[in-house]
């Protein structure tokens, strides 16, 4: 069975076992509850690297609501096994206070590409995210760090992040693995009810629609609003934005010959979804 490490110590143990041995790190960061998405994010670090650790922590700080937190589904046998049938060499599992001790008051704000969109919707939750990605970052001396396309904004601070402070680590983005139906695979999806996740891939199908009308040359505006309308007819109880963006800045697009990302969030069945695509 895979090697489970709970703290600090006993990780950066063998990690620096391994980089006298001449190995490359990779980790893929992760939260548990664990699917295909992931999976394929394991196979690509292992691909590259010597050895790849999978860090399964539910991060308390990039919650904004206590309840979110509490039914964050938790099943860490069933992802060891998982992960061991694809290589990975070490789950890193800490507890809370292995991650912040008592005391520990410090925290990572990123500016520019954490504002808009997510960040607006959820005031802190970059913070989070930026900081327990830091001190994972610092936890596993890592070479190379893999993350889904999925959470594109997310990708995009850590980017930000990594640049601005320097850090010693490769950030990796691999695409975002779906269903049949389009809808990007995420740990939530399990708490779609039977009737929900029918409807759910209307929103990937309503998104790449209205990207190859963009391209088409259809008013970006007009697209965008038919996104929206067509989740609502799909089933969907509310929209909380649907953008066109600057892929790198997140911001407007201001050039429309740099690469551009169309981002949605909305409710299905008690759940919110987000997504993102090339346009």
């Amino acid at each position: 069975m895979i090697p489970i490490l709970r703290t600090v110590a006993d990780l950066r143990a063998q990690v620096r076992a391994w980089k006298a041995e001449g190995h490359v790190v990779g980790v893929v960061p992760t939260m548990g509850a664990l699917h295909e998405g992931h999976l394929s994010l394991a196979r690509a670090a292992k691909r590259d690297c010597g050895r790849v650790i999978t860090t399964i922590f539910v991060n308390p700080k990039q919650f904004n609501n206590p309840d979110d937190l509490a039914k964050y589904p938790r099943t860490e046998a069933a992802d060891a096994l998982l992960l061991s049938s694809v290589g990975v060499d070490l789950i890193f599992a800490p507890d809370v206070e292995e991650v912040y001790p008592d005391g520990f008051a410090t925290s990572i704000s990123v500016g520019g590409v954490a504002g808009a969109l997510e960040g607006e919707m959820r005031p802190g939750h970059f913070q989070g995210v930026a900081t327990v990605v830091a001190k994972l970052f610092g936890m596993t001396q890592a070479d190379r760090a893999y993350f889904g396309q999925k959470d594109w904004q997310q990708l995009q601070v850590v980017r930000q992040m990594v640049r601005d402070l320097n850090f010693a680590v490769e950030v990796i983005g691999c695409e975002t693995i779906r269903e049949a139906d389009g809808l990007a695979m995420s740990s939530r999806n399990a708490r779609l009810s039977a009737e929900a996740r029918g409807k759910a891939g209307a929103l990937h199908a309503a998104m790449t629609e209205a990207a190859q009308a963009i391209r088409a040359g259809m008013p970006e505006a007009d697209c965008l609003t038919r996104v929206g309308a067509a989740v609502v007819a799909a089933g969907f109880e509310k929209v909380e934005y649907i953008a066109l963006r600057d892929a790198e800045t997140l911001g407007p697009v201001a050039d429309p010959a740099r690469p551009m990302r169309m981002l949605a969030a909305a409710w299905l069945g008690g759940v919110r979804l987000i997504d993102n695509i090339a346009v």
